[in-house]
C-alpha cells in the first residue's frame, strides 16, 4: 500500500456517479473515515436538499456546500462524496486542491439509466429530457472535473468494489514524492 500521510481524497463527478457508495469502501480499504458533503448540508439545515432549493433556493445551497468542504478541509484522513455541482466554486477548488480529487467518470447513458426514477435530486426537476439536461450539466462542469488529479472512466459493467480497486492502483501515480 501507498502512504498518503493524511491526505483528503476528494470523489467529484456528476450526479449518479457513485461517489457515495465508491467512498464508502475507498475509506474502509485506506483505513479513512467517509463523509458525504450532501448528507453534512442535510443535517446542518435540518432539512432535505430539495427542501433546501424550495425554501432558499440552488444559490443557498451552494453557500452552504462552501462552508461544509471548507470546514471538512480541514480534518485529514477523509474520503469525502462531494456533490456534483461542487467544482462550479472557485473556493471550492482552493479546498478540493489540498486533498487529492478523483473524478469519477460514468458514460452519461449510465447516469440516466441511474438517474431515471431518482426524485430527489431538485436539479433536475425540470420539464426537460433527462438525457439532455444532464448532457447540459456535463458540458458546464466538464473542464472543471477534468482539474482533478485522477480521471476515472467508469463502465457501468464495474462493481464498486472493483472500482476501488482501480482507484487504489491509481493512487500512487500521482501522489507527489516524499521529501525527506
Amino acid at each position: 500500500m501507498f502512504d498518503l500521510q493524511g491526505l483528503n481524497i476528494y470523489l467529484i463527478g456528476m450526479m449518479g456517479a457513485g461517489k457515495s457508495s465508491i467512498g464508502t469502501l475507498l475509506a474502509e480499504k485506506v483505513g479513512y473515515r467517509f463523509l458525504d458533503t450532501d448528507t453534512s448540508i442535510e443535517k446542518i439545515a435540518k432539512q432535505p436538499i430539495t427542501a433546501i432549493f424550495d425554501t432558499v433556493g440552488e444559490s443557498e445551497f451552494r453557500q452552504l456546500e462552501t462552508q461544509v468542504l471548507a470546514e471538512v478541509s480541514a480534518y485529514t484522513r477523509l474520503v469525502v462524496a462531494t456533490g456534483g455541482g461542487i467544482v462550479l466554486k472557485l473556493e471550492n477548488w482552493n479546498h478540493l486542491q489540498q486533498g487529492l480529487v478523483i473524478w469519477l467518470n460514468p458514460a452519461l447513458e449510465t447516469l440516466v439509466d441511474r438517474l431515471k426514477d431518482d426524485t430527489t435530486r431538485p436539479i433536475l426537476n425540470t420539464p426537460e429530457d433527462l438525457h439532455s439536461k444532464l448532457e447540459q450539466i456535463l458540458t458546464a462542469r466538464r473542464d472543471r472535473y477534468a482539474e482533478a488529479d485522477i480521471h476515472l472512466s467508469i463502465d457501468s459493467q464495474q462493481t464498486p468494489a472493483e472500482i476501488v480497486d482501480r482507484i487504489i492502483e491509481l493512487i500512487p501515480t500521482v501522489l507527489k514524492a516524499q521529501v525527506y
